[in-house]
């Protein structure tokens, strides 16, 4: 009996090891060199950039011998957009690239992250004080999302237990000028949405905080799994922040609005946020190759589990980007548990920084308004005016220090 126990716990332990190994941290290095190397450009939307991103992804594709889904024999799924930051330039067509792998079941698994980013600073949301000309390339925002894909792939063609769901692998153009590529591809999906179990949304998954070691993961009130089945899978190596919320700023919202359970994966936010300085020297692949590995452990675990059932979930009331008149030029923290505003970066030369807000600061009032969360932010930049002065108060160390923040 001890015997057998102890051939059964090298067994067990194996088992994790060859698991753990599937996702290696060079690979995944490896993706995001290259789609955020310069040559592409930062990846704008409809660009030459984005169409060699598309490429690689697509030839990626091929040799895990994924099949195109649809009648067309091409990965790529295009549709039409107009450029410009607010969609009143010229007309231009980007891609989806989208893969199929068919295990012959009835329903089908959705796993994605958009490959678009900011190009050379022409298509607006860069927070660089002078962004044009500037190459964004982009490395966890979100060539590391599309590394995730990849690897998924790899993971799940290529292991010898065949899955009880087929999966689709979807890299979305278009995410950064306002989810164009996954609404496109939920209009106009080749596969029939009512066969999709769930879809797992991947953007910003490398940069994952080596001391606090803080996932978010968005969209948990989708579906009655997943808060508990997330919970089972949190550990001291990869602690898990939760929110409800189907809707939020990134692809898995277009799957959700079309009553598909779906989750966001992200690591946090940080200073390199849509600036030039967001390169691959700066990913934790150690850490993204443990949030992949979350992740497959979490589709394995639904294997057995029949199709998830769908929730709707309340939308946070939270002011839209075109309700402000004006901007704090901060980053907000999506992964801190303290009450106000964490500052994950500042942007020179905009008011908090001029102000003298810092990276660490946590936000706890603007004027008469108290500041709890990011809703209350963003709540909060809708209601001040361009000129107006405002005292904010932020808590720096054990110090609450009130500045003084003229928009």
């Amino acid at each position: 009996m001890k015997k057998n126990a102890l051939l059964g716990l090298f067994g067990l332990f194996i088992s994790a090891t060859l698991f753990a190994q599937q996702f290696d941290e060079a690979r995944i290095l490896s993706h995001i060199k290259i789609l955020a190397n310069d040559s592409l450009q930062g990846r704008g939307t409809g660009t030459e950039g984005e169409k060699m991103a598309a490429d690689y992804i697509s030839k990626t594709y091929k040799s895990l011998k994924l099949k195109p889904v649809g009648k067309t024999k091409s990965y790529l799924q295009p549709f039409e957009f107009k450029r410009g930051a607010h969609g009143e330039g010229e007309p231009g067509t980007a891609h989806n690239v989208v893969g199929f792998l068919d295990n012959k079941a009835e329903y089908t698994i959705v796993i994605g992250a958009h490959y678009d980013h900011l190009g050379i600073g022409e298509q607006g949301n860069s927070l660089d004080a002078n962004p044009t000309g500037k190459i964004h390339n982009g490395a966890d925002d979100n060539a590391s999302g599309v590394a995730g894909v990849l690897e998924l792939a790899r993971y799940f063609s290529t292991n010898k237990i065949k899955e009880k769901y087929n999966f689709v692998f979807i890299c979305f153009s278009g995410e950064e000028m306002g989810l164009f590529g996954s609404k496109y591809f939920t209009e106009n999906a080749p596969l029939d949405l009512t066969k999709v179990n769930y879809m797992i949304n991947m953007d910003m998954i490398g940069r994952l905080d080596p001391q606090t070691k803080v996932l978010a993961v968005n969209g948990t009130g989708t579906s009655p799994v997943w808060e508990p089945l997330l919970q089972n899978l949190a550990s001291d190596q990869l602690k898990i922040k939760t929110d409800s919320s189907g809707i939020g700023p990134s692809d898995h919202t277009s799957f959700y609005l079309k009553n598909i359970p779906a989750l966001h994966f992200f690591t946090g936010a940080h200073a390199d946020y849509h600036k030039p300085t967001d390169d691959w020297e700066k990913i934790n692949a150690k850490g993204q190759a443990d949030v992949l590995t979350l992740i497959a452990k979490l589709i394995n675990e639904l294997d057995s589990q029949p199709k998830l059932a769908f929730l709707p979930t309340k939308a946070k009331p939270m002011a839209s980007r075109s309700a402000f008149k004006i901007t704090m030029g901060i980053m907000p923290s999506y992964t801190a548990d303290e009450a106000g505003v964490k500052v994950d970066g500042v942007t020179d030369g905009r008011p908090g920084q001029k102000a003298g807000i810092q990276t660490g600061d946590i936000i706890i009032q603007m004027g008469d308004l108290t500041i709890k969360d990011i809703q209350d932010y963003m709540g909060a930049l809708g209601k001040f005016d361009k000129g107006q002065t405002i005292p904010v108060k932020v808590k720096r160390g054990g110090e609450v220090i009130t500045l003084t923040v003229n928009f």
